[in-house]
């Protein structure tokens, strides 16, 4: 029962790190990253898809995201997409292919998205916390079949876990301020 609880825990902080992670993906460091376009909404016959199922998109140099669509014919739509998302990004039709070019950030830019990165950290730390408490909640509907000393022993191995967590979502806070900060 106590390892059922544990496990479920672990699994939805799993989750909440790897939507960190997902969510730093799309942050613009100055450096081309397909996840950045990939969840773009494009409309496609009537179907709102996301564009990373519309082409290939691709890093070719530092600073460029090129998308080849499987279609020709998606280029307008895809074009359009780009800019609705308002991502700050302006895409280059040549008839083939879009050419995204990445622009440099500014020392103010860097700035607003080192808070961002923080923000989106902190608001997964307190989903982590939440985690906590429902698990510790989970295990005081249980605490009726179990010593003092036990409940006191399973709250802690919950913590210890909760506390390794956000030790988790604080080193890719660190690691993503370093990549935007970093000329």
């Amino acid at each position: 029962m106590v390892d059922e609880i544990i496990k479920s825990m672990q699994s939805k902080m799993d989750k909440t790190v790897d939507a960190l992670k997902k969510d730093f993906g799309t942050i613009r460091t100055g450096k081309a990253n397909p996840m950045m376009v990939e969840d773009v909404r494009v409309d496609y016959y009537g179907t709102l898809t996301p564009l990373n199922q519309l082409g290939k998109i691709a890093c070719p140099e530092p600073r460029v995201i090129l998308i080849t669509p499987f279609e020709k014919g998606m280029l307008k739509d895809i074009e359009k997409a780009i800019f609705a998302a308002s991502l700050g990004l302006t895409p280059n039709n040549d008839g083939s292919s879009i050419r995204i070019n990445i622009p440099e950030l500014t020392g103010e830019r860097r700035k607003e998205l080192a808070k961002v990165v923080k923000q989106k950290a902190e608001e997964k730390k307190v989903a982590i916390r939440n985690i906590r408490r429902d698990a510790n909640d989970e295990l005081k509907k249980h605490q009726s079949e179990m010593s003092q000393d036990e409940v006191k022993g399973h709250q802690d191995k919950i913590q210890k876990i909760t506390d390794s967590y956000i030790a988790k979502l604080g080193d890719l806070e660190k690691e993503k301020e370093k990549e935007i900060t970093t000329l």
